[in-house]
């Protein structure tokens, strides 16, 4: 999923710095995202090898997490859907990017609960406040929305990048172990 996002929010922000020489500076996202697919694909090889049969303890464990996992899925789509009908409507259409990278910011903090992560945390107030700042940059109006949309794409391509590295970590643990 890193691999995905972290690829779209690298897209943003080329698309507010691709007459700049800054917008090679933006091929370390698909590369990162290259890399975040090559381990992913290596966790599913490999977890064929691993037993099937689990605890009850952990069937319920992934019972609670895929619910929850889905509420919170579910009330971000419906909080960006919210959010970017609230500003469209009042006449703001420009903040429909920074809005959405609110709500991508604050769902990580329930995220850190459910799976008892806390870089979920740091996550969640990077793209917080780099998405308030994408807010306050497009309302007094502090830079071209070209780099408004750079910034926001950066800022939240280097959080997913960062989420993607740890899980890479992780997974090199789990593959060398």
């Amino acid at each position: 999923m890193m691999a995905f996002f972290t690829t779209i929010w690298a897209g943003i922000a080329y698309s507010g710095l691709h007459e700049t020489v800054y917008a090679l500076l933006l091929l370390i996202f698909p590369l990162l995202s290259i890399l975040f697919i090559v381990k992913g694909a290596a966790l599913f090889k490999i977890a064929k090898n691993f037993p099937k049969s689990v605890s009850e303890a952990d069937i319920a464990e992934q019972k609670r997490i895929g619910k929850w996992f889905g509420i919170v899925f579910g009330a971000e789509i419906l909080g960006i859907s919210i959010g970017i009908n609230v500003v469209v409507n009042l006449g703001y259409p420009q903040l429909t990017l920074p809005i959405m990278a609110l709500v991508v910011g604050l769902h990580f903090y329930p995220m850190a609960k459910i799976f008892k992560r806390t870089i979920d945390y740091y996550l969640a107030t990077w793209s917080t406040l780099i998405a308030v700042c994408g807010i306050i940059f497009t309302l007094k109006k502090l830079m071209p929305a070209n780099y408004i949309l750079a910034f926001l794409g950066v800022g939240l391509a280097i959080a997913t990048s960062c989420y993607g590295l740890y899980m890479a970590k992780k997974a090199t643990t789990w593959l060398t172990n």
